[in-house]
């Protein structure tokens, strides 16, 4: 396929026919590539402009960026993987926290550019020694643990932030959003999120016509009046322009807190590249180490110029499955239309304006969700919390990143939260198994029968974020 770039017509170019899908080397009509290019977008746009919104940073430049971060990995992989890069939701959390500690966007950029760095490398380790080192540092236990500690991490960030600033305009979007993750089916259920968000723009407003201005917090710790959607943005707002562009700026202390989350980015790839091979029937086994080095080098390459992390998202999984359309000609054409959303700064000034409560509403399910998938991580692994080996470190570790608890190292320097709990699982877990009796040891295999697939298929979900980047998605 070279590059990846050349593609077959697929049967009359219409539709597939009965029982067959579209492969990756295969497309449609090009109206019709378009067309499954724009839902892509769609499928992706819930979580993947709520992430550098909920981080503080510019969502024109994060849209661009994951276009470009698609179009790399896409000639990366040479057209074998199918797959969409959309902003990743795993650090929402440790911004909160860089920022918390008086860090700028710089900073977090900076902290997230080291942890693109971190990713590439271990690609680059993956393609050298195959996927049984995954699971040899990177057992489900431990896996598991951090995709749930980076979520509920998160849990004090809708409490005190968002959810206060309009709580019934919060609970309302919930209880949608709820409804529409669980009632809805196909692709809509699929867009659930951006569904959500779309419902608590229209009551945010039609709340401000019945009732006025809100009496509340607003991005401060006084409460004050406000308009719960304030648009004044978006009239002063270009239709054509290049978003805002910002060089990182690197420390020690941010760049700790973000390098767990490596752990759940490789995670995210796996899944996402064994999904991929069962559905095309094309065993993807060596392109793992490819795709987690194209997904570190793009993180890099959006951080540098001041744009968030980016990720494989599951939802785009589920569109392929629903449409059993699996060309990446619909990818470079999703590509296409987020780098036009990119220059536009209307429609960023769009996703600025999104209120607090509606982002409180959502992010209650989105947090939780995410976290909620380190579980399916272990059930799906069938992790024995019996077995003390597993247990301790998990505990310990949870409630250190849950909680917040924090190891003061130095006037200057201190661990908490997410890195401290990930310190704690990883180390934890295989410190202990090297001191623990044989008995215990022999209650769980570290490996899957010494085979060098990478098999947690639930952890393709880590990357939505979906829910959501499964953000999680």
């Amino acid at each position: 396929m070279g590059l990846g770039v050349r593609w077959t017509l697929h049967g009359d170019g219409r539709t597939p026919a009965p029982g067959a899908v579209v492969r990756p080397d295969e497309r449609l009509s090009w109206p019709r590539t378009a067309g499954l290019g724009a839902q892509h977008v769609v499928a992706m746009f819930g979580a993947s402009f709520v992430a550098p919104v909920l981080m503080g940073l510019d969502p024109n430049l994060a849209i661009m960026m994951s276009g470009v971060a698609t179009i790399l990995f896409l000639l990366a992989t040479r057209g074998r993987v199918p797959s969409y890069l959309g902003c990743s939701l795993s650090f929402v959390g440790v911004a909160a926290i860089i920022r918390a500690q008086g860090g700028g966007s710089a900073a977090v950029t900076g902290a997230i550019f080291v942890v693109g760095g971190a990713l590439l490398l271990s690609g680059l380790v993956v393609q050298k020694f195959g996927a049984r080192i995954i699971h040899a540092a990177m057992p489900p236990v431990v896996t598991g643990a951090v995709v749930m500690l980076i979520g509920f991490n998160l849990a004090p960030v809708t409490a005190r932030t968002y959810w206060p600033q309009d709580q019934w305009t919060a609970l309302l979007t919930m209880l949608f959003t709820g409804l529409a993750v669980v009632c809805l089916r196909g692709f809509w259920s699929r867009v659930a999120i951006f569904l959500g968000l779309v419902f608590g723009y229209a009551i945010s407003w039609l709340f401000d016509r019945l009732f006025g201005k809100i009496h509340s917090v607003n991005g401060g710790p006084e409460a004050v009046d406000h308009w719960r959607l304030d648009l004044s943005g978006v009239s002063k707002a270009d239709w054509i322009g290049l978003p805002s562009l910002h060089a990182p700026s690197f420390g020690w202390s941010a760049a700790l807190v973000a390098l767990p989350v490596v752990i759940a980015l490789i995670a995210e790839n796996a899944g996402h590249v064994k999904a991929v091979g069962e559905m095309t029937g094309d065993r993807l086994d060596d392109q793992l180490g490819t795709a987690i080095s194209a997904d570190g080098f793009a993180t890099m390459l959006s951080t540098a110029v001041g744009g968030p992390a980016n990720t494989t998202y599951s939802e785009n999984i589920g569109v392929m499955a629903a449409t059993r359309v699996y060309s990446t000609a619909a990818y470079w054409a999703a590509a296409g239309f987020a780098l036009l959303f990119g220059v536009c700064p209307k429609f960023g000034a769009v996703v600025a304006a999104i209120p607090g409560g509606v982002l409180g509403g959502i992010t209650v399910i989105l947090y939780g969700m995410i976290g909620l998938l380190g579980a399916q991580i272990w059930v799906h692994n069938k992790v024995d919390l019996r077995n003390p080996l597993n247990l301790v470190p998990v505990a310990a570790g949870v409630i250190i990143g849950i909680g917040g608890v924090s190891l003061k190292i130095s006037a200057n320097f201190e661990l908490s939260g997410i890195a401290l709990g990930t310190i704690v699982v990883l180390s934890g877990y295989h410190v202990l198994r090297a001191l623990a009796p044989a008995h215990l040891k022999t209650q769980e295999p570290l490996l899957d029968e010494g085979t060098s697939s990478y098999d947690p298929e639930a952890e393709s979900a880590a990357g939505s974020a979906a829910a959501g980047e499964k953000g999680a998605g």
